[in-house]
């Protein structure tokens, strides 16, 4: 599986039919940068070959992934080339996750931001620790919500939650975004999610797997759809606001302990 290929930001493991994809960056908070974009749409492509009927993806440390950091975005900021790669990335990277033919179950053990949040919620069923929560707070570091969070949201909560919590950036417990349709299995402690997620994903794995696949298949031609219609525009978007002064405002002003002066460019 994987050609036996290491990965930096990642491992895979697998048991009888299930695969398990776990971040093992928890010194870094397992942030979604250049690395793991590379590496997990290298994954979710190779087991697209493999003889695999589910896939648990977990996470390592106390957080699920806390999505981007300041330093990949300042970088994407002064770098034209740089940006419009990783752009590109993000492309390929949600065209893998919704892609893979595979059911996917989340781990949810802790708190998953921003494009973090996004992998999550392209999952198959999401099994979450009561303490963990969901939150994408772009808009609050000056940048558009464009790398997939304005396609997935409105498809698993609908449009005006969607818009409530993208346009604020709040974070929701995992037992309001259970109440939304966020998330779909609750358990109480995080040392409770990676068994029930395994569990329910062998579940999946026992059952026909043409009609498992073929299945989700249906099921995400929708969301396919969705993401034809928005990601262009979404991720153009985004990387307009990533060039912008606000972003650099933005980040100066969580760095410092203050509130933010925006100037809309």
């Amino acid at each position: 599986m994987t050609n036996g290929r290491r990965f930096e930001a990642l491992e895979v493991e697998r048991e009888g039919h299930v695969a398990t994809v776990t971040l093992t960056r928890p010194d870094l908070l397992n942030r979604v940068d250049e690395t793991l974009h590379e590496e997990l749409a290298a994954v979710l492509a190779s087991l697209r070959g493999e003889p695999v009927r589910a896939i648990v993806l977990a996470s390592t440390g106390p957080v699920f992934s806390a999505g981007g950091d300041f330093d990949y975005m300042r970088r994407l900021h002064d770098d034209p080339e740089y940006r419009t790669r990783n752009i590109d990335l993000g492309r390929r990277l949600f065209a893998s996750l919704v892609d893979v033919p595979q059911p996917v179950v989340v781990a949810l053990h802790g708190d998953a931001i921003g494009l973090g949040a996004t992998v999550v919620l392209t999952g198959d069923a999401v099994v979450a620790a009561r303490q963990a929560g969901l939150a994408d707070p772009h808009v609050a570091i000056g940048l558009v919500a464009g790398d997939g969070g304005c396609v997935v949201w409105p498809a698993a909560a609908g449009m005006v939650m969607a818009k409530r919590y993208l346009l604020t950036g709040d974070r929701l417990t995992a037992e309001d975004a259970r109440a939304i349709g966020l998330v779909t299995d609750l358990v109480d402690g995080p040392e409770e999610v990676l068994p029930a997620a395994r569990a329910l994903a062998d579940r999946m794995a026992t059952l026909p797997p043409l009609a498992v696949q073929g299945t989700k298949r249906a099921l995400n031609r929708v969301l396919q759809q969705r993401a034809g219609e928005v990601l262009d525009l979404s991720f153009a978007l985004e990387s307009q606001s990533v060039a912008s002064d606000d972003l650099l405002e933005a980040i100066a002003a969580f760095r410092e302990r203050r509130r933010g002066s925006y100037r809309g460019r």
